[in-house]
């Protein structure tokens, strides 16, 4: 197991790491959990992830009790969780300071533990003030109820105002947020997020690699087997939304570059969200240790991703988003631009460039300098 920094923090995450969704509570009790944990434990993962929400809170028992009973040193685990939907009450969900407090205390509760070393607001809540939840989760830090905060699923608009807050009242941004993630779900973490990376070292965490089982290669059309997420009754929109002619076309063009590397396609899957270098750790799940030792194995997949290999996962899955304009392009266009305008209408003899990385310049024009002619217009 390779360790990696969460973001631009000093905290250390398991490359892969084990989340509680769906699993705990739903489908497994404590008994099996804790062999479940204590697998993961034993392949080098240190990162567990979990939720208010999940099982309605039960998964948080779950692992609590788990661990408790597994006799683990708390110092060496990571655990998270995530505030957002506690209860049917009118203030029993959302970021208000009230159930972020609330909210926090009752998971540390049901956890059986002192403090959760990473807090994630689940979704973003437009209903309430982001410097109010900005304010509430430094005040879940300051009193050691978490270390560390961040968000899940936030545009990269609100984490920036989230920064800009806590930048202008001194008080610790968010570190790390967690979005969905796979070869099929990829525009957030691959274009909407990059200035997030360099301007507040922001780390992922990322959760379905696998696409909810869909890149195990395991599902096809009409057929899904019964002890599968997507057999469970709660699941079966999100099957029939997932199970669709182009997705499964998609999975039946990787198997090929699977079966040439000698590998399972879940292990192919889950390689290639890791060695994404933005990406801090990748949430697994698995309800049985034989899946959890062959996700484990992913780690070694890396290395072998090589830049061919990687083009051809490009040409089966075609899902690359467009990267967004940068500024530097913005101002190179607005320059070419003016320059048609100086030209076509002969009215100044001054023109806008760009061609420094700072900004623009005023220099007069030269119908025959080498930009003139390069654009044609000289």
């Amino acid at each position: 197991m390779q360790y990696k920094h969460l973001g631009r923090s000093g905290l250390r995450v398991s490359q892969l790491a084990y989340g509680a969704w769906v699993s705990f509570g739903n489908q497994l009790d404590v008994k099996e959990a804790k062999s479940l944990l204590q697998c993961c434990r034993d392949h080098g993962v240190n990162f567990f992830d979990n939720a208010e929400v999940y099982a309605n809170g039960r998964a948080e028992e779950i692992m609590g009790q788990a661990i408790r009973e597994l006799g683990w040193k708390r110092s060496d685990i990571v655990v998270s969780t995530k505030i957002f939907w506690g209860g049917q009450g009118p203030n029993d969900k959302g970021l208000s300071r009230k159930h972020i407090v609330e909210g926090t205390k009752a998971s540390l509760k049901r956890l059986d533990m002192d403090y959760v070393d990473v807090i994630y607001c689940h979704r973003p809540d437009t209903s309430t003030p982001i410097e109010e939840t900005v304010r509430a989760m430094n005040y879940v830090i300051d009193k050691g109820w978490a270390f560390y905060w961040g968000t899940s699923e936030w545009s990269a608009q609100q984490i920036t105002e989230a920064w800009g807050i806590a930048e202008r009242l001194d008080l610790v941004g968010p570190i790390v947020e967690q979005p969905e993630y796979n070869m099929l779900s990829r525009h957030k973490v691959e274009a909407e997020y990059l200035p997030l990376y360099s301007n507040y070292g922001i780390g992922l965490t990322t959760w379905s690699p696998l696409a909810s089982g869909v890149l195990t290669g395991k599902y096809n059309k009409g057929s899904i087997p019964p002890d599968s997420r997507f057999a469970l009754e709660n699941y079966k929109n999100l099957a029939n939304r997932s199970l669709v002619d182009d997705v499964l076309n998609k999975v039946n063009r990787l198997k090929p570059i699977a079966d040439e590397l000698g590998v399972p396609l879940a292990q192919l899957a889950i390689a290639w969200c890791a060695s994404n270098p933005n990406v801090s750790s990748v949430i697994t799940g698995a309800t049985k240790e034989s899946q959890i030792q062959e996700n484990m194995k992913a780690i070694d997949v890396i290395p072998l991703l090589t830049p061919s290999v990687m083009d051809k996962i490009e040409a089966a899955v075609l899902s690359k988003p467009k990267r967004p304009e940068s500024y530097r392009s913005v101002l190179q266009r607005l320059s070419d631009m003016i320059y048609f305008l100086v030209k076509e209408n002969d009215y100044c003899s001054w023109y806008w460039t760009s061609e420094d990385n700072e900004g623009f310049q005023v220099l007069p024009w030269d119908p025959f300098s080498d930009y003139a002619l390069s654009i044609g217009l000289s």
